[in-house]
């Protein structure tokens, strides 16, 4: 008989049969595109029990829209040849889910149908109220689930302030591919197609071998980037999340996200394309006040979207917990932070963060907002930073509001964290050519008016360096960025070299911190932002 898998993407279903090519199973896949003449073939394969042809690819609106290959399945089942169902990307059943599909929702019809059929379900990305859904929808409550821990140990996650300045952001990632990662394959995320084929520009003309990869290109060089890609003739894909399902290279030794991703779902299952050989890897993150907004804009009209940015922002802005415990905590599944082994930028961080007393902005902010309102002006978080610095439109400020002593890098830091916290909300206006997003007053503001409540952040400090450089010591010792070695044990000779001069090998890929300074009570003060 043959096994029946039902998969989301038509890219996903022809790396798999290229691979079961290469390997000698016979396969097949149907969609709208499939000729008449290889449609009829596997119809009739199907029933055929000493057919070769042992796995018949299908997308769920197949299954959702089509009668003819219903009737088929029918006649297969009842003639003892449909031998398994597989539904990849389960999690894609659920609207609870990061990628919900509706078609999906139909294949509660299979396990009615074919009651006597093994199904199996397969997500690496789900949580447990997303798993039991999936279940439901599919008609398999009492099945027996298997999983496995979250935890890649040989992954090093780390979150990076995302530069404003386009040209020091890609001199940043420029220094690193030639640095730590120099010869070594990886993958660079983009928020947008446009953004991928502008990093990909900027890449190549700093002489990085880099390939765009968006769902808008030609099907012939997609097929290229990726068979460069994977024939190390091309050192970094530059792509958005079209690149990813199927995509099974074993020696990824980092990942980039040039942008946040819009979910934690989605962030962990594109980090994860690094390391696959079990071999150490870099997942690095840079988080940008303005994607925020960028995104918002995007997922407004999904069902948890803004609930599932907003978990991501989280992520990004939490500067104490291990890195690993916020993606077990989101998982549902229970993590000891000692285990991580300082294989996150948190746990290499030497100094504690401060945890600062932000009630006081968080009153000047509802001010402006107020103010804004009154005036029937509606505030960007652009125009709102603005304000509240003492810049940009003059009637927009507060008189009795004084501009606060802190970069903007962490002013953003502070809207953020009120956005998370409902202090503030998101407000959407839709035009023909775009959604913007606006901030206004939130839900939890009001508790301001009771004058002993307070509000902190943590990760606001004014010391020197929160990664503290230790002397010559043991191999296991962290150091600074200066001497960084990538955690991979496949790192460069340069580096290699470097890491055995000094003796002073890094922890992970830590960014040594960046030093601005700002006039404050007449002194320079050291504001180290992460």
């Amino acid at each position: 008989g043959f096994t029946l898998v039902i998969c989301p993407l038509i890219s996903l279903m022809e790396d798999q049969l290229m691979v079961l090519e290469q390997l000698g199973i016979s396969a097949a896949l149907l969609n709208a595109s499939s000729s008449k003449e290889h449609v009829k073939w596997v119809h009739t394969e199907m029933l055929n029990r000493n057919s070769q042809l042992k796995l018949v690819y299908v997308t769920p609106e197949k299954i959702a829209k089509s009668k003819m290959f219903m009737s088929k399945l029918e006649k297969a089942y009842q003639a003892g040849c449909l031998a398994r169902i597989a539904v990849d990307e389960v999690h894609c059943c659920s609207q609870w889910g990061h990628d919900f599909r509706p078609d999906y929702k139909s294949l509660g019809i299979l396990k009615r149908q074919f009651p006597n059929t093994p199904l199996i379900g397969l997500t690496a990305t789900a949580t447990n109220h997303v798993l039991k859904d999936a279940q439901k929808i599919l008609h398999v409550q009492k099945c027996i689930t298997f999983t496995a821990s979250f935890n890649r140990p040989n992954l090093y996650y780390e979150v990076r302030h995302k530069p404003s300045n386009n040209e020091e952001f890609i001199e940043d990632i420029v220094k690193m591919i030639n640095g730590r990662y120099k010869g070594l394959s990886g993958i660079v995320y983009c928020f947008s197609q446009k953004d991928s084929e502008q990093v990909t520009m900027n890449l190549q003309k700093l002489g990085i071998k880099a390939g765009t990869y968006h769902a808008n290109m030609d099907a012939k060089c997609k097929t290229k980037v990726h068979k460069g890609w994977a024939a190390n003739q091309i050192q970094v894909v530059v792509a958005t999340v079209a690149f990813g399902m199927g995509i099974d290279k074993p020696d990824v030794r980092f990942v980039i996200h040039h942008s946040m991703s819009k979910s934690m779902e989605n962030y962990y299952q594109e980090s994860g394309r690094a390391g696959r050989d079990d071999q150490k890897a870099d997942c690095i993150l840079y988080y940008g006040f303005g994607d925020i907004f960028r995104i918002s804009s995007m997922v407004v009209m999904e069902n948890v979207g803004q609930e599932k940015l907003y978990n991501m922002v989280a992520y990004c802005q939490n500067m104490k917990k291990c890195r690993r415990v916020l993606i077990a905590h989101h998982f549902d599944e229970v993590w000891d932070s000692a285990k991580c082994n300082r294989m996150c930028d948190n746990c290499c961080r030497e100094s504690p963060c401060e945890k600062m007393d932000i009630t006081g902005y968080c009153r000047d902010l509802v001010k402006i907002l107020e103010q804004a309102e009154h005036m029937s002006e509606k505030l960007t978080p652009l125009k709102l930073i603005d304000a509240w610095s003492g810049k940009g439109v003059a009637k927009l400020r507060v008189p009795e509001v004084t501009p606060p002593k802190y970069p903007r890098e962490e002013l953003e830091r502070i809207i953020a964290h009120l956005l998370l916290q409902q202090y503030l909300k998101e407000d959407f206006s839709f035009t023909a050519f775009a959604t913007i997003s606006y901030l206004k007053i939130g839900p939890k503001a009001g508790l301001l008016k009771n004058e002993g409540h307070v509000i902190t952040i943590e990760g606001i400090t004014k010391k020197k360096s929160v990664y503290k450089a230790k002397p010559s010591q043991s191999s296991n010792s962290k150091g600074s960025r200066e001497n960084a070695q990538t955690v991979s044990k496949t790192v460069q000779d340069s580096v290699v070299k470097k890491s055995q001069e000094h003796k002073r090998p890094n922890c992970g890929s830590n960014l040594k911190a960046k030093k601005l300074k700002l006039q404050a009570g007449g002194d320079d003060q050291p504001i180290v932002l992460d």
